[in-house]
């Protein structure tokens, strides 16, 4: 049976991050059936997940189903699949994490959203310059799209995911105890979710492998698309890879 993937946005992103990665899929005889979720329009990462998980609801219970976020994403695909357990084959992070909001990083958004509400186009300049590999910054195609991209989200929808952010559940206890295989891809340069957050959750999940992305910032699936969806081909491959015949006694 074809496998699904799922794949979830991040914060500030039409479906449209996805373009590039699911672009790069198609070109291989083994690509997934994708779907991509939206995630502009719900007040919380709950709902975020509600509404990602209602894209494949109807599948087939033994449909092989990934499920793959993108930053922000990630804290959706973790909602999920805490909901949803025993339906989800595998799990990609893409320059995302597991930590909790804390009293700092709440006050770093709060003082995100009321940038956004006072300078919308400075802020987004400035997003983009921050979360981008300089190599990345001289690509006028995709600082261009990129910045397309995040005009189209808008402040208020932008400021509404913040906001849902900072009132995210803490999975990280559920994470031990998952035995589906794990994908954790990092943009080496990624200063929005550093490295740090990466290695944290290799420490976290007993089955994740960890791929490290060069030439990238936090936008990997912009910056190396071909790259990130050789990654999940290879995640998909281990989905499909049969189990284990039982032993037959001598």
């Amino acid at each position: 049976m074809k496998p699904v993937l799922l794949l979830i946005p991040g914060m500030f992103n039409t479906t449209a991050i996805w373009d590039p990665v699911i672009a790069a899929l198609s070109t291989h005889a083994a690509a997934p059936e994708v779907r991509v979720a939206d995630v502009l329009k719900q007040e919380s990462i709950a709902a975020m997940a509600d509404d990602a998980w209602a894209l494949v609801a109807g599948l087939p219970v033994d449909t092989p189903l990934v499920v793959c976020g993108f930053s922000m994403g990630g804290y959706v695909a973790l909602e999920l699949l805490a909901a949803h357990p025993d339906r989800v084959h595998a799990l990609a992070m893409v320059d995302s994490s597991a930590a909790v909001e804390t009293p700092e990083s709440t006050v770093v958004r709060e003082k995100t959203i009321a940038a956004l509400g006072r300078n919308f186009e400075r802020t987004v300049e400035g997003i983009i310059s921050f979360s981008l590999h300089p190599d990345s910054l001289q690509d006028a195609a995709l600082v261009g799209g990129m910045r397309s991209m995040m005009h189209a989200v808008g402040a208020a929808a932008a400021i509404r995911q913040t906001r849902a952010v900072i009132g995210r559940s803490d999975h990280r206890p559920l994470l031990a105890t998952l035995r589906l295989p794990v994908l954790i891809v990092c943009g080496r340069e990624d200063k929005v979710t550093p490295p740090a957050a990466s290695e944290e959750l290799l420490r976290l999940l007993p089955h994740a492998q960890l791929a490290w992305i060069d030439n990238a910032g936090h936008q990997t699936p912009l910056e190396q698309a071909p790259t990130v969806a050789r990654h999940l081909l290879a995640l998909i491959a281990r989905v499909l890879v049969p189990a284990p015949a039982p032993a037959t006694p001598s």
